[in-house]
């Protein structure tokens, strides 16, 4: 090494110690640390008890959406009928609304009139009545249902029976006014006020009931043009609302087609009356209650099944048993029935539906001398 290089070297040393140290780099920032937190949403996952996963519907949403799926319904019922559906509908939902907030007021309860539930048991109570009937018959029918069906036990939630279908049925006892059918039409619209100039008519479910199809075509049966209680004519419309449900995803597609398959095999392969198949078939699925009540009914959350397979067995044994009803019963429609006795059946279903645990007994299989088998 030559003397100018053993003489910069030292200079070198001297201008590193000196000159400062350039700064760590700062680590690229992600954009999303740019971003600031919304609190203005719940958290997704609160940090609290059971249920930790923040779900947005509500109550009182799904009881809305199942209100707009009826409304097609309902317009078409006041087509047929006149403006006495939209009265009888009125007086059903002010008194499921009344006696729920009396009972709860005299029990000394919370006030739940404002998750809409009672209201949605007036309307389907009301679309189970005829036109015709007077004004207390949907006052009777909402006390039962609500009173004694599902405030007594407990409020909702708790009810083990569709409170709509309970108070349908209570109101057979009065079998006079239960089966008095206004014909369809603008020309025999029942009058506001009274019943006497009500122009009655006979309803396809007592032709069927007898082994003869009825005397309608396929749009009549669709669109409601024949007599009936307010709400089961309209087909077309009550489809179009489930459909609705299942978009909103209020409804599972499994008890509405398990249900109206049941019936559509069962009618299909023991059509009575020597009738064709297909149009037998065809007139016990559009005609009576069958589409109100596998669609709006036996899909109740809280008298129907969890479980998957709990809820094929629940809407297999309501299909079996409406056409059983219908074929065998003295009264001509079955689905009402049908649907009250499977609520009865759904804790049964249920604990048959849930999984089950490989080398663990089934629920029905009992323990060997306490043990395990």
């Amino acid at each position: 090494m030559s003397q100018s290089e053993q003489n910069a070297a030292p200079e070198q040393a001297v201008k590193e110690q000196v000159a400062p140290k350039a700064a760590p780099k700062a680590p690229a920032k992600s954009p999303s640390a740019h971003k600031k937190l919304d609190f203005s949403k719940p958290p997704r996952f609160a940090v609290a008890s059971s249920p930790h996963i923040v779900n947005e519907d509500s109550v009182q949403g799904i009881m809305l959406d199942v209100i707009i799926a009826l409304i097609p319904a309902l317009a078409v019922s006041v087509y047929f009928f006149g403006p006495r559906v939209l009265t009888m509908t009125l007086v059903s939902v002010v008194s499921c609304v009344a006696f729920e907030f009396l009972y709860r007021l005299v029990m000394k309860k919370p006030r739940s009139i404002g998750d809409l539930s009672a209201c949605v048991t007036g309307v389907l109570l009301a679309m189970c009545l005829p036109v015709n009937a007077p004004y207390w018959l949907p006052v009777v029918g909402a006390f039962f249902a609500i009173v004694i069906v599902k405030q007594l036990f407990g409020g909702l939630g708790k009810n083990f029976m569709n409170p709509a279908l309970a108070g349908r049925v209570f109101l057979f006892s009065f079998p006079s006014l239960m089966n008095t059918w206004a014909a369809a039409g603008t020309e025999n619209w029942t009058g506001l006020l009274g019943t006497a100039d009500a122009v009655t008519s006979a309803t396809p479910m007592a032709s069927l009931h007898q082994g003869v199809l009825p005397d309608l075509t396929l749009s009549q049966m669709l669109l409601g043009d024949h007599g009936g209680s307010m709400g089961e004519v309209p087909v077309l419309m009550l489809i179009l609302g489930g459909l609705y449900l299942l978009l909103r995803k209020v409804i599972s597609w499994r008890i509405p087609v398990c249900y109206i398959g049941t019936v559509a095999v069962l009618t299909f392969l023991f059509p009575l009356g020597g009738n064709g198949r297909l149009e037998w078939m065809a007139a016990n699925l559009l005609c009576g209650g069958l589409m109100l009540g596998a669609i709006f009914m036996a899909t109740d959350y809280v008298s129907s099944p969890v479980t998957v397979k709990g809820q094929f067995f629940y809407a297999v044994g309501c299909g079996a048993l409406t056409v059983f009803l219908r074929y065998f019963g003295t009264y001509p429609e079955g689905v009402s029935f049908s649907i009250l006795v499977m609520n009865a059946f759904v804790p049964l279903l249920d604990k048959a539906g849930m999984p089950h645990r490989f080398g663990t007994p089934h629920f029905w299989q009992k323990k060997k001398g306490g043990k395990q088998p």
